[in-house]
């Protein structure tokens, strides 16, 4: 990592305080204007479905929403645009003249696989500041999230070969491909080609040459001699751009014999970026082998992603390295998170009262309560046996045997031994302070990998995985059944 105390920079130094949907200020307004600006709403933000049908998502965006929070204020400039709408009292903007943030804040640390329903954000404080906080809550989780899934995804069907994101010129916005170049490194990529990114964030920085770099020059060869003489200690040629197995490969070897070899230096690879590069790959891998190249990696790239990843491979494709763009820096598969924000308590005369959303989509009714999430795992194996929601005072005691059920097909039970209980979310904010400091990058992605290696090979398949479960305590159980009886009505 080259720069590990930029995690929490500030990318564009934007005020991004409006950035939020605008109902959320007109809501601020009515609890201002009827006296409850003041009370206390706690919300939480899940997911209902894993992208793609997977068997996890992958949680990630956590420090740009510690770093929204951090700064959120409003300027005058603010107070201004907001005055000229007609719409907001005159005590509401005076309020948001000295508008200090004053909520308790919990997540689900970065790189951590998280499930459908569960709770992997939850807020606590006055319904103004709660309320209004709703979309930059979704946006950094949403976006980070879906791109952090996506590239595990792609990585994992990688198989142990290096995956390098290539997507910035396709993603969507100068955000998108910073962020999502941020999420890609989480899920496991070993780098990317944005370059800010690495500057931002110490992602290292990647890549070798267009094909316009070959098209320049008069012929392929001597732009390979050019470029093989610019950087000897790092040269990886792409050999695609008139005739991979014609011109490209023999061309390639003759600069690594006649300009590298000479002045002692090894070939680092060669690139495909067009044909059949499972074909294309086996060949120029005999002839890189038959030059004395074993040594020189091959990178395939050209619109991957873990479908095409996994068939290559499967079909014995001789490629060392995958660099993924498009599909991976949009998740252009299944492109959207889906997170939402509802709200699941309120506090009445210091009484923490649930609230529970009704719907005839069984998918849509809320998990009701101030809640705890939980991860058990397997004494022996290591591996992730379930996640629990409880009510906020339940502690799970490991030393015991526990009762886990399906909550929709109740009869399902099982009893657990033997585990580890241990809670998932962490604080971030008390009282609006920051008592949470994000981990590096380098942590955060090692962090992701070690909590892969936790899931059961049946829950990591692509296609129809086991189904996770996320149960939830008998308590809390009993409590939303309660709330359904007297809602459902």
């Amino acid at each position: 990592m080259n720069n590990p105390n930029q995690q929490n920079r500030r990318f564009g130094q934007e005020n991004l305080t409006l950035l939020t949907d605008f109902y959320e200020l007109t809501m601020a307004n009515g609890f201002f204007q009827n006296g409850r600006k003041d009370q206390i709403a706690y919300f939480d933000m899940f997911f209902r479905k894993i992208p793609d049908g997977g068997g996890l998502a992958i949680m990630a965006g956590v420090a740009q929403l510690i770093e929204y929070l951090e700064n959120l204020s409003f300027t005058e400039e603010d107070i201004v645009f907001l005055r000229s709408k007609k719409l907001f009292s005159e005590d509401f903007l005076e309020y948001l003249r000295t508008f200090r943030f004053s909520c308790d804040v919990w997540a689900v640390p970065e790189g951590t696989p998280v499930f459908p329903h569960e709770p992997i954000v939850t807020v606590r404080g006055p319904v103004v500041q709660a309320q209004f906080i709703e979309t930059m809550v979704l946006l950094a989780i949403n976006h980070q999230s879906l791109i952090a899934t996506k590239a595990n995804r792609i990585v994992r069907a990688a198989q142990g070969r290096a995956v390098m994101e290539f997507g910035s010129r396709r993603a969507q916005g100068y955000d998108g491909a910073v962020y999502g170049a941020r999420a890609t490194y989480i899920g496991g990529c070993d780098g990317t080609a944005c370059t800010i990114a690495d500057r931002e964030f110490g992602i290292p920085a990647m890549g070798t040459m267009a094909h316009s770099w070959v098209q320049l020059f008069d012929n392929e060869l001597e732009a390979f001699r050019v470029y093989a003489r610019a950087y000897p200690q790092s040269c990886t040629l792409l050999v695609d751009t008139y005739s991979t197995l014609k011109s490209g490969i023999p061309n390639a070897i003759r600069v690594f014999n006649e300009e590298l070899l000479p002045r002692g230096f090894r070939p680092k690879g060669v690139r495909i970026d067009s044909g059949d590069i499972t074909y294309l790959s086996k060949k120029a891998r005999k002839m890189l082998d038959d030059a004395g190249f074993p040594d020189c990696k091959i990178t395939a790239s050209n619109a991957l992603d873990e479908n095409i990843i996994r068939d290559m491979i499967q079909q014995g494709a001789c490629v060392d390295n995958f660099g993924v763009g498009e599909r991976m820096i949009t998740a252009a598969s299944d492109p959207v998170f889906g997170g939402v924000y509802k709200l699941a308590a309120v506090e009445i005369d210091g009484k923490i009262v649930p609230r529970i959303k009704v719907s005839e989509n069984v998918s849509k009714i809320t998990n009701p309560c101030f809640k705890k999430l939980w991860r058990l795992y397997d004494r022996e194996s290591g591996k992730a046996l379930a996640d629990v929601m409880t009510l906020r005072d339940e502690v799970i005691d490991d030393t015991k045997p526990y009762v886990i059920f399906d909550p929709e097909h109740i009869w399902k039970k099982k009893t657990l031994e033997n585990f580890r209980a241990v809670e998932l979310q962490v604080p971030l904010f008390l009282g609006g302070k920051k008592v949470y400091d994000s981990p590096d990058i380098e942590t955060i992605r090692k962090h992701c990998e070690e909590q892969i290696g936790t899931m059961w090979d049946e829950v990591l398949r692509f296609e129809n995985p086991h189904r996770y479960y996320v149960d939830l305590s008998q308590p809390l159980w009993d409590e939303k059944q309660r709330l359904l009886c007297e809602y459902g009505n």
